[in-house]
């Protein structure tokens, strides 16, 4: 089992009273709210807990994209990627990932994950998305036009990385008379490809497919629906004609430990409830905006994600299995249960949420790598348990 440390960088210093005032703290909250100063001191703040997470024997550090928004401040998170290059040496870097669609020019992204294959060592995971709907109100772009987008820009950055340049490229939405990428990535034939998803079917049976085989992770859901959706990539899978291994299915969770059950929930109660009801507060049109995906997919995300709409409380969220909490042996249990009934190899903790201070982090990060990781390794990888 592989172990990626996850961090959203929050605007943890997000004024507590902004929530009751504005609807979401996506897009349309003010700018006004975010403190240069305080910003600037978590920035470094985020970086230096993923740089730790090498030293305590993560296999993994994950970072992300997200616009106008206090949840995650990494508009650009090749950024963030390229200072933890030069400041690790083993560990993965993986960047769940860039939203191609808002792209005017993917080729950007070819250049950006091509250096950072190279300055980290052919270290980089690549991830690809489409982007949440809160992204195309961000950005201004039709959502109606994401699918499309998304699979032609992925389609010219795989052949910017594998094919000699220079070549023409004439699509629908991008045209290149010289595509002639420079530098090339380091790992050959290209860096291993992710594809986050909140549940998709037009996602899942593209990354499952036979030409690409990427792995596939679910974000922030109720445990029933990451076990209906890595169900859905692995029946995609035999549709397929072939067994997807456990190896290419993550799950990215928010996770705290603390010395005891209760003490645990007693010192996250406060920032995993912020982190769900302010954090993540946007109405359900900004999440899934029409067009953006299917009819069907539309319906079972809806179902998937009324419980994140809903205000939630730390006992709520541990009963639908979006957060993890308590002791090191109470998480570990429930860590080795959620592995045998879902089936992945690949989990991507989320250790700083919402408003958790620099203390508690720390604390929740050597607890987890000291006493949590260890028996996940030697629990075994085995396959999926009926």
């Amino acid at each position: 089992m592989k172990f990626f440390l996850f961090h959203l960088m929050p605007y943890a210093d997000l004024d507590p009273d902004c929530a009751a005032r504005h609807n979401t703290s996506w897009v349309t909250l003010p700018n006004s709210y975010y403190d240069p100063e305080k910003g600037a001191a978590l920035y470094n703040r985020y970086i230096d807990e993923l740089v730790r997470a090498e030293n305590l024997g993560f296999d993994g550090i994950g970072v992300n994209e997200h616009h106008q928004t206090a949840y995650g401040m990494m508009p650009i998170p090749g950024v963030v990627a390229g200072a933890l290059a030069r400041q690790t040496k083993r560990v993965k870097i993986t960047v769940l990932g860039r939203a191609l669609p808002l792209l005017n020019n993917p080729l950007t992204v070819a250049e950006e994950y091509a250096m950072l294959d190279n300055i980290s060592g052919g270290r980089l995971i690549a991830g690809f998305v489409r982007g949440i709907g809160a992204e195309y109100h961000a950005w201004g772009a039709n959502p109606c036009e994401s699918h499309a987008r998304f699979h032609e820009a992925h389609d010219l950055i795989i052949r910017a990385w594998t094919e000699p340049g220079p070549f023409p490229f004439e699509g629908k939405y991008y045209q290149f008379r010289h595509v002639n990428t420079w530098p090339r990535p380091l790992q050959k034939p290209h860096p291993e490809v992710w594809i986050p998803s909140q549940g998709s079917q037009e996602t899942i049976e593209w990354a499952a497919h036979p030409d690409r085989k990427y792995s596939y992770m679910m974000t922030f859901s109720p445990a029933v629906n990451v076990a209906k959706y890595l169900d859905m990539y692995r029946q995609a899978a035999l549709d397929y004609g072939y067994t997807a291994s456990n190896e290419k299915l993550g799950w990215s969770i928010p996770i705290y430990v603390a010395e005891s059950d209760q003490s645990a929930v007693e010192e996250a109660r406060e920032h995993i409830e912020n982190f769900r009801n302010r954090f993540l507060k946007m109405p359900f049109e900004m999440l899934m905006p029409p067009g953006y995906t299917s009819p069907a997919s539309y319906l079972r995300m809806k179902e998937a994600k009324s419980s994140i709409f809903a205000k939630q409380t730390i006992e709520k969220l541990m009963d639908l299995g979006m957060f993890l909490c308590g002791s090191p042996s109470t998480v570990r249990d429930q860590l080795i249960a959620y592995k045998g009934k879902l089936g992945f190899n690949i989990l991507l903790p989320l250790l700083q949420f919402g408003t958790l201070p620099a203390d508690l982090t720390a604390k929740n990060m050597d607890l987890f790598a000291r006493e949590v990781i260890p028996a996940l390794r030697i629990s075994g990888d085995s396959e999926q348990i009926s």
